[in-house]
């Protein structure tokens, strides 16, 4: 497919995708909305910034235009899960924006927001919700939503969710819903549980996959820099002022690390926010909200934040403390270099423990990331790309990711 025309959605939908000057689909788009049209189950294997909400969420709405009816109250039609509050969010304002022509009803179901008005937002029943799985169950258990009438489930980034801790939450959701129903997976790894997982919830799927499991950004510059556990702070200081930085995103292991480093990072003069867990919607939303217009330059994230924030002109990722879990390390670094433009992920090591982390990190991308000198910023260890076990000289991992 050329083009969002060559799809045949419905006029309404066609209509709002021109007025988001929507023209040439992505792959993933190419390849999911034909499927999903036609009524299959879909597990897509892409990476955030791919687009993939438009992948299911356009054959979605197509397909309730199809056979448009009131939902019932308490119930909805689309189920659409998603790991956290700001994917869960970005998620409805896209379904909202392709569906401004045909009256859409949508609910957004996440913490952090009072319950009761959800339940009211819920009451008349709506065609769309979106909802991270905690709150959903939340709903369901005090009689305020059914699960009865959803016709279409989306799994978003189900590899995070697993992180997360949400995947016995989706078993009890998925428990609750129709046999009888289509269901788009997404996730931007498989690891053997997700891969059990898929298999348990969808019937005869078609697959596609539009990147390598893990595979790194090309246009992403990685290099490490090995530094004494104590010296962090001082270090990242130190790259915020010398990097040609446009807006970093720092990534920290824990809530009270990020506002750590928030704290050291205004001793040195450098402005910086953080997003977590702790911080309220309201909160988060306004930090965000800066970030995006570029009013802050530096965030300090914990992962579980951080997942949802699709902000384009990150040009920096650095990773203040290694993550255990070698994706990670992907899905962080995947921050930066969208939209076409280039970027850098650094990461600061410090003791045997990272060391072995970063070891893990550099199987799954199958290269050596470079070593530089924190005082001089040469590089002290070139990397090496390894292709069916030749080692190439080089710093960057080939591959298509977003």
């Amino acid at each position: 497919m050329t083009s969002f025309q060559d799809f045949g959605l419905a006029d309404p939908i066609s209509r709002a995708l021109k007025e988001e000057n929507y023209l040439i689909p992505t792959p993933i788009q190419a390849q999911t909305i034909p499927l999903a049209l036609a009524g299959r189950d879909v597990v897509g294997i892409a990476q955030t910034g791919t687009g993939k909400t438009a992948a299911f969420a356009l054959p979605i709405l197509h397909r309730i235009l199809e056979h448009r009816v009131r939902p019932q109250p308490k119930a909805c039609r689309v189920l659409v899960l998603s790991p956290t509050r700001e994917l869960s969010s970005q998620i409805l304002d896209s379904f909202n924006a392709y569906g401004r022509h045909i009256r859409l009803t949508s609910a957004l179901v996440i913490g952090g927001v009072p319950m009761g008005r959800q339940v009211r937002s819920v009451m008349q029943g709506v065609e769309v919700m979106v909802a991270t799985p905690g709150r959903l169950l939340d709903l369901v258990q005090s009689n305020g939503l059914k699960l009865n009438q959803v016709e279409f489930l989306v799994l978003d980034e189900a590899d995070r969710m697993l992180d997360m801790g949400f995947i016995n939450d989706i078993r009890k959701i998925v428990g609750k819903l129709p046999i009888k129903r289509q269901t788009l997976f997404f996730s931007a790894t498989m690891p053997k549980d997700i891969a059990e997982l898929a298999e348990a919830m969808l019937r005869d799927p078609a697959h596609v996959a539009v990147t390598p499991a893990a595979s790194t950004v090309e246009r992403i510059t990685q290099r490490i820099i090995q530094v004494d556990f104590t010296a962090k702070p001082a270090v990242l200081a130190q790259l915020l002022k010398q990097e040609p930085v446009d807006r970093a995103l720092v990534f920290t292991r824990t809530k009270h690390g990020a506002d750590k480093v928030v704290k050291g990072l205004a001793r040195a003069g450098i402005d910086a926010n953080a997003i977590h867990g702790n911080k309220s919607q309201s909160q988060r939303e306004r930090v965000l909200a800066a970030f995006r217009a570029g009013e802050i330059r530096t965030l300090v994230a914990t992962d579980i934040a951080a997942r949802g924030i699709d902000v384009d002109g990150i040009s920096h990722v650095v990773n203040f403390d290694l993550p255990n879990i070698p994706e990670t390390y992907v899905h962080r670094i995947g921050r930066t270099a969208r939209a076409g433009a280039d970027g850098v992920a650094i990461s600061l090591i410090a003791g045997a423990e990272e060391m072995g982390y970063l070891r893990d990190i550099e199987r799954l991308i199958r290269m050596a990331i470079p070593a530089t000198d924190r005082r001089t910023g040469t590089v002290t260890q070139q990397a090496e790309v390894h292709h069916g076990g030749r080692p190439h000289r080089g710093n960057r991992q080939r591959g298509h990711g977003g």
